[in-house]
């Protein structure tokens, strides 16, 4: 199966994510592309989509929101899987956090096959550390094991959804 995994990224934190999930679904067989939610023009080729964004202040990035508006009819017709990133804490790893309330919304027409959210990462080195860093934990909180996880979890679901031959 052809599969995007666009993603929306301020520091590059939540780009990695995409990579590595991106990378455990072509080791499963699939033919994958990663690309920013930015740079898509088009949904057609594509038999799944991955869609993910950081999260700032509890809401998506501008990119990932715009990147649903414009292909809302689309992704209602392929099978998507969202995830966010963002906790600047371990609490991703124990409970599973539903979309925000900012983000719900926006994303519940697509009707999503599931959404994972992972912790986030903060620098003393990223660009806009200096304002923040009194008021957030500083360090790298997202959980490889965990994302690649889930990554094979959507990989099994694609290998289920090509041998029936649909999606």
């Amino acid at each position: 199966m052809h599969v995007l995994v666009a993603y929306a990224t301020k520091h590059g934190s939540t780009a990695e994510i995409a990579e590595a999930i991106g990378e455990v679904l072509r080791d499963a067989g699939h033919d994958v592309d990663v690309r920013a939610a930015r740079e898509v023009p088009r949904l057609a080729g594509y038999d799944a989509v991955v869609l993910g964004s950081g999260l700032y202040s509890a809401h998506w990035l501008r990119d990932a929101n715009r990147f649903v508006k414009r292909h809302l009819v689309e992704l209602r017709q392929l099978p998507v899987w969202l995830f966010s990133s963002g906790p600047l804490d371990h609490s991703a790893e124990f409970d599973d956090i539903p979309p925000t309330p900012h983000v719900a919304p926006g994303v519940e027409p697509i009707g999503a096959r599931g959404h994972r959210t992972f912790g986030g990462r903060l620098l003393e080195t990223t660009a806009a550390a200096a304002g923040i860093i009194d008021t957030h934990r500083i360090g790298e909180f997202r959980n490889w094991e965990h994302i690649r996880a889930w990554a094979r979890e959507i990989g099994g679901s694609l290998d289920v959804a090509a041998v029936r031959g649909g999606r």
